[in-house]
């Protein structure tokens, strides 16, 4: 069978400078092996800053990560923002976790404008327990991930329903305890709850608290502040956002020039003069109130349609210079 240019292993007869690359497009579900493939090169001597590298190669920077179950006491939903995700995964294995991965079957592929989702109804988290003894724990539900659409491909956010766990046990294991009902008893207990260790339980319940905390923390780095006014400052921002009323788009105030008119007029023109310096005193009274402003005082009109004390439409509010109000009709 002779090969064609569409064959992946063509060679091409006039060397390799001629051959054509084939685009590098990476998949979605090919990141989530990417990120099986880093934890599983984690050793015991793994630190916090190799944890943040790994968040910040497959997390974005407000990425946030989602696990809903349901408990003895009732359903359970954590979220957890990007600051708190890499200890969320160094807390797996403290719990006794020697390996971690995830599968997805039969997963649904999203294309946005700016991201990509993944829909994978079968999703199974496997973690591999060396202590308290040697299990393998199948932790089975519906994982929606959503990646950018660019280079990196990180995840914007990551959505884990549980729905059932196994938890296996060699029947090595068990053939050699046979004849010690007390590791059979104890070999019969679960080690997990809903497939999650006791470890990062606690921790999910501790990020109930620390997760509203991350304002006053990220403030106390950037600033310098105390704890106190960490708080004090947050919570005046706070108060301020709920009384400040809405934004309310800024119209540029239009201002009419009067032309004035001559004082001095012809002797012939008197009696016309007369006219409009009386006409032009009834239209300067509105005006008269606002040389108040310059003897301190303020004029606000309120006109309403229900009449004032004396049956007027609109009546004034003046502003003393001591700050208190008078009405004036």
């Amino acid at each position: 069978m002779s090969s064609t240019p569409h064959d992946p292993f063509y060679s091409s007869p006039f060397g390799p400078f001629y051959r054509r690359h084939t685009p590098y497009m990476v998949q979605p579900e090919y990141r989530i092996y990417e990120m099986n493939k880093r934890l599983q090169s984690r050793t015991e001597d793994s630190d916090n800053l190799w944890w943040d590298a790994f968040a910040t190669e497959f997390f974005e920077d407000d990425a946030t990560l989602t696990l809903s179950f349901c408990l003895e006491d009732g359903p359970k939903r954590y979220t957890i923002g990007r600051t708190l995700i890499p200890r969320y995964f160094s807390t797996v294995f403290e719990g006794g976790v020697t390996d971690l991965y995830y599968i997805l079957k039969h997963s649904k592929e999203s294309y946005h404008n700016s991201s990509i989702t993944v829909d994978c109804d079968q999703c199974a988290m496997v973690t591999q327990h060396g202590k308290p003894m040697f299990t393998k724990v199948c932790t089975e539900g519906r994982l929606i991930v959503e990646f950018t659409f660019d280079d990196l491909m990180r995840i914007k956010t990551w959505h884990f329903t549980i729905r059932q766990y196994r938890e296996l046990v060699p029947r090595s294991i068990l053939a050699m305890h046979a004849q010690d009902p007390q590791v059979l008893d104890q070999l019969s207990k679960n080690i997990t709850r809903m497939g999650l260790t006791n470890f990062t339980l606690n921790y999910l319940r501790l990020c109930v608290i620390l997760e509203p905390m991350q304002e006053l923390m990220s403030r106390h780095k950037t600033y310098n502040l105390s704890p106190r006014d960490c708080l004090k400052t947050c919570l005046f921002q706070k108060w301020q956002r709920m009384v400040a009323p809405p934004a309310e788009p800024t119209r540029q105030p239009t201002t009419k020039r009067r032309k004035r008119k001559n004082s001095t007029s012809s002797t012939s023109n008197s009696s016309a003069g007369n006219n409009a310096n009386s006409t032009g005193s009834k239209k300067k009274t509105p005006a008269a109130n606002l040389s108040l402003s310059s003897q301190g005082l303020g004029a606000i009109p309120n006109c309403s349609l229900n009449p004032g004390r004396d049956g007027d439409l609109c009546h004034s509010t003046a502003v003393t210079p001591s700050g208190q109000f008078k009405e004036k009709h």
